[in-house]
Formats: C-alpha cells, sequence, structure tokens
C-alpha cells in the first residue's frame, strides 16, 4: 500500500489539491494526473533535461523531485509559458533556425532557455552553450539552438532600450 499525503500546489496559475502517494516524481504527477504532457520522461536521472520544469522560479529536473516536496509551491510546465505567451519569441526562434527538429527535448530546451534569458540577459554564446548543455538534444547539433537563444536575447536588449 502508497503511503499518500495531501499535496496543493500551484500549477500553471491553477491551484491543485490531490492526496499523493509519497514515492510519486513530480513529471509523473503532471504527465498522469493532471495531463501537462508537454514535458517529457526520458533518462529518469536528472541527467537529459526532457523533464524540465520551473519550480517556485528556477528550473529543476521533474524525475528528480517527488510530487510531494512541491506541496506549496508554484510549478510551471511547457504549458504554462506557452499558453501565458512567455515564450513567444523562443518558440518563434526556435522554428526559424530549426531548433527543433524532432521536438522530443524542445519543451526542456525552451524550459532553459526561457531560464537563461530571464536570469541572464546579457549571455554569450559560450554561456547560452555551457547554461544549455544540461539539456540533451541528438537531432540539431546544438548550434541552431544557440542561434536561436542568442537571437532573442539580441532582440529582448534591443526592446528594453
Amino acid at each position: 500500500m502508497d503511503y499518500e499525503l495531501d499535496t496543493t500546489l500551484t500549477v500553471n496559475s491553477v491551484l491543485v489539491k490531490r492526496r499523493v502517494a509519497a514515492r510519486v516524481h513530480l513529471i509523473d504527477f503532471l504527465r498522469e494526473e493532471l495531463g501537462l504532457t508537454g514535458s517529457h520522461i526520458a533518462c529518469e536521472h536528472g541527467v537529459c533535461g526532457a523533464c524540465t520544469v520551473r519550480v517556485d522560479g528556477k528550473i529543476i529536473r521533474g524525475c528528480l523531485m517527488l510530487a510531494v516536496q512541491a506541496n506549496g509551491c508554484n510549478v510551471d510546465t511547457i504549458e504554462g509559458l506557452s499558453d501565458s505567451r512567455e515564450i513567444a519569441d523562443l518558440q518563434r526562434a526556435f522554428h526559424e533556425h530549426n531548433a527543433l527538429q524532432c521536438g522530443f527535448c524542445t519543451p526542456g530546451m525552451l524550459m532553459a532557455a526561457q531560464d537563461l534569458v530571464r536570469r541572464h540577459p546579457q549571455a554569450t554564446r559560450e554561456e547560452i552553450r555551457v547554461h544549455m548543455s544540461g539539456n540533451y538534444c541528438r537531432c540539431t547539433g546544438y548550434q541552431s539552438i544557440v542561434d536561436a537563444v542568442e537571437e532573442v536575447l539580441i532582440s529582448r536588449r534591443g526592446a528594453k532600450k
């Protein structure tokens, strides 16, 4: 029998209250309980970045955090960032630079890219590479991803003048 805990969290600005088995990972809860399947499950070891979500403003690996650990937290998924248009410019740039070939890694890449442009708007190409290196992509070769993120950084800097 699974030990369950009352868990309350805010997911994409919606208050969610559930009894959650203590062993359920956040990514599984989001996908299976809430139907938010944009973030993917791949390595289940926190290495690939496919399960990246934002918890209380910081990106984390959803496969490494238990859902009950998110009790009282604000969780943003790729669906929330997309619906709010927070990443609209990144989505456009990824499309224009062909930085989303098969699409499996794309949600995690976009979450990581948004984290970078929010936290480090003056990032260089090398800093983009380092920041994005925690997310694996088997299709693009990363150059197009770096190009897309750099374009958005430059565009956002220009918009703030």
